[in-house]
């Protein structure tokens, strides 16, 4: 009886697993199904990247209005390219442009000083002037003095000319010490001009060394730079003001000058902070302008991207 029991009760556990297997394989084959549809749903909802050329000689006859996103964001990456390599010759000058304006800045600066100098000086003479003049009245005076103190009265009128004439003996004297403060000055100031134009003139040496390479390398470069210029200027024709105003104010603002990246490695290309793979999708379907959260760069499918530099 025993026996019967236990294998009845074998029998129940044995089609119970049977029933959980099926139950599980039954729930594997539905999750299966459902990631087959949202895999087939996700391939039908991204184009390939042969399919999102844009045809460049369509856009020449249509106005900026008219574009759609995917077309503003071609003219948008076509300009950062034409941007970036008027950039690349900016490089090439190197720190020349802002050597040249630092020395023209010194040299006028140090042309403000010698003017300084100047006006200092001629103060300065003007007041030994000045002070030449009082001792000569003072000793005009002195004189003057001393000449009624032979024809005093009594002791009072004897006194009060005494002290006049060493009045103004002391005025003689002090005027004297100022004289030659002045003096003093007025060389110390010369010494400085001396200074001052010795250095002018090398700056203006050096000015003109620096322009002469700055203008060497504009030189090589004018030509290759006016026809980026133009083509740079044809390509802002064709995007509406308020993107392209848009776009010259995040270029402005990027420290490497790129108003519009791709997407590298999940993450943007201008901060390389990640981008939520939702945005990704909405970046890869070209519906919508949509920029970094992070930077406010603009962001642009590597796909659509390299169709454009091809």
């Amino acid at each position: 009886m025993a026996k019967k029991t236990e294998a009845k009760a074998d029998n129940e556990t044995v089609k119970a697993t049977i029933k959980n297997e099926g139950a599980e394989t039954e729930m594997a084959k539905k999750i299966t199904s459902r990631k087959t549809v949202a895999d087939k749903k996700e391939t039908k909802e991204v184009a390939p990247a042969e399919e999102i050329v844009v045809d460049a000689s369509s856009l020449k006859n249509k106005d900026a209005k008219d574009f759609t996103v995917e077309e503003k964001l071609y003219m948008l990456y076509k300009l950062q390219s034409v941007v970036s390599d008027i950039d690349k010759i900016k490089t090439l000058r190197g720190e020349l442009p802002l050597e040249v304006q630092d020395l023209e800045d010194e040299i006028a600066g140090l042309k403000t000083r010698l003017e300084k100098y100047q006006a200092e000086i001629q103060e300065f003479e003007d007041n030994v002037t000045a002070q030449k003049n009082k001792i000569s009245e003072s000793k005009l005076l002195t004189e003057k003095y001393k000449s009624q103190l032979d024809q005093v009265r009594n002791n009072r009128e004897f006194d009060n000319l005494s002290k006049e004439v060493e009045f103004q003996e002391l005025e003689v004297e002090f005027s004297e010490k100022k004289i030659k403060e002045f003096n003093a000055t007025i060389k110390q100031k010369k010494e400085s001009i001396a200074g001052s134009k010795e250095m002018l003139e090398g700056r203006k040496i050096d000015l003109e060394q620096k322009k002469k390479e700055l203008q060497e390398i504009i030189a090589e470069t004018r030509q290759e730079e006016e026809k980026l210029r133009e083509k740079a200027k044809s390509i802002e024709e064709k995007i509406e003001p308020r993107l392209l105003n848009a776009f010259k104010r995040i270029r402005k603002g990027a420290r490497n000058g790129l108003a519009i990246v791709n997407i590298e490695r999940d993450a943007c290309g201008g901060c390389f902070n990640k981008i939520p793979p939702q945005k990704q999708l909405d970046i890869k379907l070209h519906k919508k302008i949509i920029v970094c959260e992070y930077c406010g760069r603009v962001m642009i499918d590597p796909e659509l991207a390299n169709a454009i530099e091809k």
